[in-house]
């Protein structure tokens, strides 16, 4: 296997600051950072608060083009070879902010892009949105989202449920599963110089004898 550089980028949807959001998301990271770096592959990673973007995200729905720090940031997440997206869930589904920053996303950009899914919510029957509603939001981007997703419930951080399927547990699966998907994908060859055989004009003077 060629070992390379890998990117990875990190959406965090969460709405305060410290947040069990941005806590998850950074598990997440650690957990596919170190099974990528365990099989030889250097990792970059970008993260992205979107509650720094908030307004921006605002202004890209109104004029139908992000700007300044906000394109940046869009234009990392696409050059990105894996993404792992994370939501607080609100009456069952992923949050506005969240939906928001999806929308202005370039349609074809995730195309083919491992995803992993995660959200965070008050009790574990809020699981259930990420295939009823996240799920579908990145298939019909035609983004490769991973079988394998992570809830975690108020519980879950207070260690109440670590007898049966533990936290630390899936986090450390959906790691090695986007890890995995990451490795394996295919990264585009540099395109060629179109002008790199062209002359320089010192070269066509020497032909003509000048």
């Amino acid at each position: 296997m060629t070992h390379t550089t890998r990117t990875l980028a990190v959406v965090s949807a969460g709405l305060s600051d410290p947040s069990s959001t941005r806590l998850l998301a950074d598990r997440l990271t650690e957990a596919t950072v170190g099974e990528l770096e365990t099989a030889g592959h250097t990792v970059t990673v970008e993260t992205i608060e979107l509650r720094e973007h908030a307004h921006a995200v605002v202004d890209a729905m109104l004029t139908g083009f992000p700007t300044g720090d906000l394109a940046t940031v869009l234009n990392r997440l696409y050059a990105a070879d894996g993404l792992i997206a994370v939501t607080p869930l609100f009456t069952t589904t992923y949050s506005g902010l969240f939906k928001s920053f999806v929308d202005i996303l370039d349609r074809d950009a995730l195309h083919d892009l491992p995803v992993l899914l995660a959200a965070t919510g008050g009790t574990p029957r809020h699981s259930l949105a990420l295939d009823y509603s996240m799920r579908p939001l990145f298939t019909y981007l035609h983004a490769d989202v991973l079988s394998t997703a992570v809830f975690a419930a108020t519980d879950d951080w207070a260690g109440q449920d670590d007898r049966v399927n533990p936290l630390p547990e899936r986090i450390a699966r959906a790691g090695r599963d986007l890890a995995a998907a990451v490795a394996a994908r295919q990264q585009a060859p540099t395109a060629a110089d179109p002008f790199e055989s062209t002359p320089s004009f010192a070269e066509l003077l020497a032909r003509e004898g000048l």
